[in-house]
C-alpha cells in the first residue's frame, strides 16, 4: 500500500492506495508542536480503526508548505513505518515543466495539483485549491505550468472581519436565503459567501481569456464544496486530486 502525506498550514490530508483505489482517506489538524512519536501513536490509531497497521505501509510521498514539521513526519515514516518518504520538491521528475522566474518558489502542493489535473482532465487546466489561501494555478496546452494566483483563504477572511470589527459577531459559514440580508448575520454571511463566488468567477474568467483555447477549471481543498457549487466558471469539484498527484508523482519515480 502506498501512503500518501499532503501537509497544509491549517490540515494534513492522507491517504491510503491500494493499487489505484484510495482505500483510506483522513485529515487531521496540523500541530506542529507535535514529535514523532505523538504523531506515530495518533498514526497507528487512526489506522487501527480502518483494520490496518504500519506493516501493511510499502511506501510514503509526501508534500508539504510546512517546515517545521516535515523533519517529525519524515522521522515518523522512518522510525514506525521503517520507510524513507519520498519528498516532493520543485525539481522532482513530476512530467511538469514549471515557467515561474524562479521555480523554487511553487509550493509543492501546487506542483501535485497540477500533475493530477492534467492526468485527470487534460490541458489547458485551471486548478482552484481552497485551503488556508485559496490558489489559482494555470496550465497551458503544452503542460507547462505557467503560474496563478494567491489570495486569503475563507477561514482567514472571516477571523480578519471578526477580529478588526469590534461590533461583529462570530457566525456560522453557511449559504443565507438572500444577497440581501436582514441582519448583522446574514449581511456577513452573504458577503463572505458572494464575494467568494465573484472572486473565484472573476479570476478563473480572467485566466480562461488568457491561456485561451477550452481550459477546464477544477476545484479542490476543504472549502470548495462550499464555494464551487454556486460559481459559473468552474468545471468540477474534486476533493482527492492531491491525493491523486501524490500518487502519479511517486509513480513516475519508480525506475
Amino acid at each position: 500500500m502506498l501512503f500518501a502525506i499532503d501537509i497544509g498550514n491549517t490540515n494534513i490530508v492522507m491517504g491510503v492506495y491500494q493499487g489505484n483505489n484510495l482505500k483510506h482517506y483522513w485529515r487531521i489538524s496540523t500541530d506542529t508542536s507535535k514529535t514523532s512519536d505523538e504523531l506515530g501513536v495518533l498514526l497507528n490509531q487512526l489506522f487501527g480503526y480502518k483494520g490496518i497497521s504500519f506493516k501493511d505501509i510499502n511506501a510514503v510521498v509526501i508534500s508539504s508548505v510546512v517546515p517545521t514539521i516535515m523533519s517529525d513526519i519524515k522521522i515518523m515514516c522512518e522510525e514506525y513505518m521503517g520507510l524513507k518518504p519520498l519528498i516532493i520538491r520543485h525539481d522532482i521528475k513530476a512530467g511538469l515543466v514549471i515557467k515561474l522566474d524562479n521555480p523554487k518558489e511553487v509550493g509543492a502542493d501546487r506542483i501535485v495539483n497540477a500533475v493530477a489535473a492534467i492526468e485527470k482532465y487534460g490541458a489547458p487546466t485551471i486548478v482552484v485549491d481552497f485551503g488556508t489561501a485559496t490558489t489559482f494555478d494555470a496550465i497551458s496546452s503544452e503542460k507547462y505550468y505557467l503560474g496563478g494566483a494567491i489570495a486569503p483563504g475563507i477561514d482567514i477572511s472571516v477571523d480578519a472581519l471578526f477580529s478588526r470589527a469590534a461590533k461583529l459577531p462570530r457566525f456560522e459559514l453557511k449559504k443565507p436565503d438572500s444577497v440581501i440580508g436582514k441582519n448583522t448575520v446574514e449581511c456577513m454571511q452573504a458577503g463572505i459567501l458572494y464575494g467568494y463566488i465573484g472572486q473565484v468567477d472573476g479570476i478563473v474568467s480572467r485566466m480562461k481569456k488568457e491561456l485561451g483555447g477550452s481550459p477546464v477549471a477544477v476545484a479542490t481543498g476543504g472549502l470548495a464544496g462550499f464555494i464551487v457549487p454556486y460559481c459559473e466558471t468552474v468545471d468540477y469539484i474534486d476533493p482527492y486530486l492531491t491525493l491523486e498527484g501524490l500518487k502519479i508523482i511517486f509513480e513516475r519515480n519508480q525506475c
